[in-house]
């Protein structure tokens, strides 16, 4: 069934299996699925959310079980599976941890790839671009699927996505540790997004999908360069090119949504629904065209919008934006942080956030994005130790529902 814009939504929460006594990544979510299902499978329904596996032995993704138009009520759901879960893994000696990133992982020695359904694509993928590093098996993120109902539909919503995907890192930030230390970004999952396909660049493109607005178009300039350069490895056949598109936002017209992939993981799902809904007020205002116009909209090239984005995924919601046109869109006249423009919109949608989702969202903008508290709490102290306890800390927010504070 086709669905219009944003009469429903798709979200998709990702978590890493760690061992209760010293944060070690914990590779048996397989060992998960038959506590809870008595077998191993790839997917497990559990009433309106669902419980999948991909790439990685030790993360488990939670997602909406098909659309839904309920995105208040998700909150709960989420952090009742995240509950179940814990339980179960408390048998295993484990429990989830959240944000983007594990910050003592040793990905080269520690992965442990899925060995079950999908194993063929799954070694495949690793043959190709060797998925032991940082941006393979050490990430974790929010995936929004809002649906399209037909080319014009598509046009406006891509439209929207490409213009709002620089600044969303600004909001979303959470992985700022990596190897025991600060790697000098504050979203570094996407500092490694952006390279980790370089053996077939057509694959990432520049992250913010290119200028094209209808099905034919996406077709022709991303799908059909990707389906050339791919043959030479996938010669079974195997893969397929929704599955191999990686950009930012990715277009699935297999299922007319489009997918929004910049987003890490927050501390809890109450905060991550909270930034969904926020984006999605955002994107409703942009295909307005309240704010610009949509053949305004449609001329932003990806490289300039890469160039904000490639600042944003450094220092979040302190990057200063001097791009003035960019500025224009949201009224602003002066250069701006991104936690300002935020803020202006904020003004301008949050009336429409439910009021647990305003109370997060105005959290987050008081008190800056995850990847800065993370910061606050660890105060440059980055022994195994303290890093240990900030992000035993974080486990607990995720088990509680709570927000972290340094």
């Amino acid at each position: 069934m086709a669905y219009h814009l944003f009469e429903v939504f798709g979200i998709e929460l990702e978590y890493m299996l760690v061992k209760r006594s010293d944060l070690k990544i914990d590779p048996t979510v397989d060992q998960l699925f038959i506590e809870k299902n008595g077998s191993i499978t790839s997917d497990i329904e559990n009433g309106k959310i669902e419980w999948s596996n991909e790439l990685v032995a030790h993360v488990v993704e939670l997602k909406t079980n098909g659309p839904t138009d309920d995105l208040p009520g998700l909150d709960n759901l989420f952090a009742e599976n995240i509950q179940e879960i814990n339980r179960l893994l408390q048998k295993l000696g484990s429990n989830l941890l959240p944000s983007a990133s594990h910050p003592l992982m040793n990905p080269h020695t520690e992965t442990h790839l899925w060995e079950h359904d999908h194993n063929e694509i799954y070694s495949l993928y690793n043959k190709i671009f060797d998925c032991k590093g940082h941006g393979w098996s050490n990430v974790q993120s929010m995936h929004i699927n809002l649906p399209f109902f037909d080319d014009s539909e598509f046009e406006k919503l891509h439209a929207a996505v490409r213009i709002l995907l620089p600044i969303i890192p600004g909001l979303s930030a959470s992985s700022p540790v990596l190897d025991g230390k600060f790697t000098g970004f504050k979203d570094t999952r996407m500092e490694y997004y952006k390279t980790n396909q370089k053996e077939i660049p057509h694959m990432m493109g520049k992250v913010i999908p290119e200028q094209v607005f209808n099905k034919a178009d996406y077709h022709k300039v991303i799908f059909e360069p990707i389906n050339n350069a791919i043959k030479a490895f996938d010669t079974e056949n195997i893969l397929d090119h929704h599955f191999l598109n990686s950009r930012g936002a990715i277009s699935r017209f297999d299922r007319n949504a489009i997918e929004i992939r910049v987003i890490d993981i927050q501390e809890n799902p109450s905060a991550d629904i909270a930034i969904a809904a926020f984006i999605i007020e955002v994107l409703k205002l942009l295909v307005s065209e309240e704010l610009i116009s949509l053949e305004d909209q449609k001329t932003w090239h990806e490289d300039d919008l890469f160039l904000i984005f490639d600042d944003v995924i450094k220092n979040a919601e302190t990057t200063l934006i001097t791009d003035k046109k960019y500025l224009a869109i949201f009224d602003l006249q002066q250069d701006a942080d991104v936690k300002r423009i935020w803020k202006k919109l904020y003004e301008r949608v949050g009336e429409k956030l439910s009021e647990n989702h305003q109370k997060h969202i105005e959290f987050i903008l008081q008190n800056g994005s995850l990847s800065t508290r993370i910061l606050k709490a660890l105060r440059n102290d980055f022994s195994e130790e303290n890093i240990q306890k900030v992000y035993f800390r974080l486990a607990e927010c995720l088990e509680n529902n709570r927000m972290f504070r340094p």
